[in-house]
Parts: C-alpha cells; structure tokens; sequence
C-alpha cells in the first residue's frame, strides 16, 4: 500500500505554536522533506525529532517531487514542511500535493501557523472575506497587472513584503489603489511583533523616515461598494447616451435590456434613461 503525505504547519516564529500532532507525525513519519534543511533542523533539534529529512523547494520541486512520489508509492510516510507556517501557502508545496494526487497517493493537512490567518485577524480589518496575493511578483509588466486588479478588490487584501522592498511596495499600493484604512504586520509571533492600524499614504511616510525591520504582512481595506458603483459610473462619464447604448445593442441586446444595462452602468433609473432618449 502507498504511503501518506502530511502537510505539518510549522511555527512562523513562536516555537510553541507547534501543535502535538505535527510533533508526533515529524517522529512518526520515514522522511520529513523540508524547503531548507539547514532552517529546519533547528526546529528539530529543539523537539528532538531524528527523522531523516530531504530538500524540497522551488528549485527542484520536479525532479525531487517525482523521487517523493515514488518513495511515498513504495509505502513510505513522508512529512511535508516550509520554513515558516503551512505548507502549500505561497511556496513550492502546492505542486508536490498535484503529484501525489495524480499517483493516487493520500494527502492530509495538519492544521496550524498561518502567516496569512494570523495577520488578517490581528489587523483590526474586515476578515469575512478577503484576497490573499502573497508576494507580489517582480517583473514588472507582470507586478503592474496585479496592482491594476487589485485598484476594483472589494475584499480585504493582503500582501507579503520583505523590509527592504516595503517602502517601494507601499508607494505603489498607495498610487494605485489610493489611500486605503490599511494595517502593518511586523515579526508575527515574535517578541517584538507590530500591528500598526494606519493608511497607506500614512505608512508611506512613517517607513520614510523609519527604516522598515523584519518580515511584513500588509493587510488592506478593500474598495467599499459605493466607491466600486462610483468607479464604474465614471468609466461612462464622457460617453454619449447613444454611443452606451450602442455598446450593448452591438452585443445582441433588444432595446429594452439595453437600457436596463445602461441605467445599471450609470446608476440612474431605466424611466430616466428612457426620458433622455426621448429628448434626443
């Protein structure tokens, strides 16, 4: 019979916040394959915890992924852990589950530290529902394409930043999305953890004065459903009646759905779209 891949939660800083399952399953486990050995092993070494382990990250997560898959086929358990918190959120550990699915292979998840959690329910923002983007991508085409979706994001957002790229990151967000309620996340669990309630702009100017210390979460308000209705009426500001109403003829519409769509787009009442073509 194959073996079973877990996915053990690690601590993203408070060493306590390992929960006694992930420390049974770490001895328990043949192999524990971890995104930095030379990381990982003083956790190990704190719990006393002599299981094998193996690399497993970005860099080879083909190659060595179909070694674990076979390992794990051949009946060996094999634990899965990042350097800090769950593994499959925001690292290579998401294509490792793939794998192990297309073998048929079982896959279970031993809930835990989450950077992402943590952070959104230390913010002080709305936590129903919200958007994680991780860290935003480098290349720069790309980057601004991300940041143009996120100017319409109605959920609470949240963002993964490094200290030395903050301030960059925090100008653009503040460029692009306007000055958003946002709150700052230093050092997670740690003993000189931050949260720090502000706005964008705000933060814009504190970090350029203070230089930004340790790994950031930030976590931002998301655009309020009148100011997304806002948005959207001035996209049709400097168009015609006629030329909006074309849009949507053009599209198949009979003109009565027409002028429902138009009403909608402009935030009127579809008698008062009605009225004004009339008039023209």
């Amino acid at each position: 019979m194959a073996g079973t891949l877990y996915l053990c939660a690690t601590p993203i800083g408070n060493l306590e916040d390992i929960t006694l399952r992930v420390l049974r399953t770490l001895k328990e486990v043949d192999l524990i394959a971890a995104e930095d050995t030379r990381h990982s092993i003083k956790l190990l070494n704190h719990f006393e915890i002599n299981t094998p382990m193996t690399s497993y990250h970005e860099y080879n997560k083909i190659d060595k992924g179909h070694y674990l898959t076979g390992l794990l086929k051949e009946g060996k358990n094999i634990a899965l852990i990042t350097d800090a918190g769950t593994p499959g959120i925001s690292d290579p550990g998401e294509e490792l589950v793939k794998m192990a699915y297309e073998e048929g292979i079982a896959v279970t998840s031993l809930p835990g530290p989450s950077a992402v959690v943590t952070a959104l329910t230390l913010s002080g923002l709305p936590t129903r529902r919200f958007a994680f983007e991780a860290f935003l991508p480098s290349d720069k085409k790309e980057r601004q394409n991300i940041l143009k979706g996120l100017k319409t994001e109605t959920r609470t957002i949240i963002i993964y930043e490094a200290p030395h790229r903050l301030l960059r990151t925090l100008k653009e967000l503040a460029e692009n999305l306007g000055d958003r309620k946002a709150t700052v996340i230093r050092e997670l669990t740690k003993k000189h953890e931050t949260a720090f309630l502000t706005s964008l702009a705000e933060a814009v100017r504190y970090y350029e004065e203070e230089e930004p210390k340790g790994e950031c979460v930030l976590v931002i308000d998301g655009l309020k459903a009148e100011e997304l209705a806002e948005k959207e009426r001035e996209k049709y500001a400097d168009l015609s009646l006629n030329d909006h109403m074309k849009l949507y003829l053009d599209k198949g519409m009979d003109k009565k759905e027409a002028m429902k769509a138009v009403a909608a787009d402009r935030g009127v009442s579809k008698r008062e779209i009605y009225q004004q073509l009339l008039s023209e």
